[in-house]
C-alpha cells in the first residue's frame, strides 16, 4: 500500500482500531460523566472501532502514520451546567488517552523485557508493533493539541486564555480549518513541514523520556 511494507500496515490498522477507539471513548465517557448524555444518544459511547472510524482519517493514519476519527458530537451547554472547565477536560480526555496508551506500551520496552526489532516477513514483531504503538499514539496526542478548530487542543486553550485574548482568538476561530488544511496539504507541497516542526521535537523528547531509548 503506498510503499509501506506488510509489517507496518499491520500494525497501523491494529493501532488505529485501538487508538481511535479509545481516544473517541474517552471524549464520550468524560462527557457522560459531566451529565451530556448525547454521546450515548449518537451511539458513541461504546469501544466498537465502527462507531468511531472515519475513513479518510484511517485512510491518512495507515499511509502518513497521523489521521483522525469521527468527532464525538456533545452539547456544550449540558456540560457548562456541571462545570465551567467541563468542555476543556472532555477535549483533553482523548490526547491524554493517548499519552496513557503510549506509556502502557513503553513499559515492556522501558524494562528490556521486549527488543526494538526490525520485522521480517509479513507479521510484525512485537518490539516493532510497539514502536509503531507507542509512536502513533503519540503522534495523535499532539497532533489533537494542535489549538486549531476542529482539534481538541482549541477547546482546551480556550478555556486557559484571559477574556482579552479569548475576543481576539474569536476572530481567527472561523479560519481554523482553512489554516490546518494549508498545514498538512499545502505546506508539504511547496517544501514546509509545519508540522514536522510543531510535533517532531516533543515527539522525540516523549520517545525517550517513555521508552529509555
Amino acid at each position: 500500500m503506498l510503499g509501506l511494507d506488510p509489517p507496518t500496515v499491520i500494525s497501523r490498522i491494529i493501532v488505529l482500531l485501538i487508538a481511535f477507539t479509545v481516544h473517541e471513548f474517552a471524549h464520550a465517557w468524560t462527557a457522560n460523566y459531566f451529565g451530556d448524555d448525547t454521546p450515548r444518544t449518537y451511539g458513541r459511547l461504546t469501544l466498537n472501532p465502527i462507531a468511531h472510524l472515519d475513513l479518510v482519517g484511517t485512510i491518512l493514519l495507515i499511509v502518513a502514520g497521523f489521521g483522525w476519527a469521527k468527532p464525538v458530537p456533545i452539547n456544550p451547554y449540558a456540560l457548562q451546567r456541571r462545570s465551567r472547565a467541563a468542555v476543556m477536560w472532555v477535549s483533553l480526555a482523548g490526547p491524554l488517552s493517548n499519552l496513557l496508551m503510549a506509556i502502557v506500551g513503553a513499559i515492556p520496552i522501558r524494562l528490556n523485557l521486549v527488543p526494538l526489532t526490525l520485522s521480517s516477513g509479513i507479521l510484525p514483531s512485537p518490539g516493532f508493533f510497539l514502536y509503531q504503538f507507542i509512536i502513533i499514539n503519540l503522534t495523535l496526542m499532539l497532533f489533537n493539541l494542535i489549538p486549531l478548530s476542529p482539534l481538541d487542543g482549541e477547546k482546551i486553550l480556550e478555556y486557559f486564555l484571559p477574556p482579552n485574548l479569548a475576543r481576539s482568538w474569536e476572530t481567527i476561530r472561523p479560519y481554523s480549518p482553512l489554516i490546518l488544511i494549508a498545514i498538512i496539504f499545502l505546506g508539504p507541497l511547496v517544501g514546509i513541514d509545519v508540522l514536522g516542526w510543531i510535533m517532531g521535537p516533543p515527539l522525540t523528547a516523549l520517545w525517550h523520556v517513555l521508552t529509555g531509548v
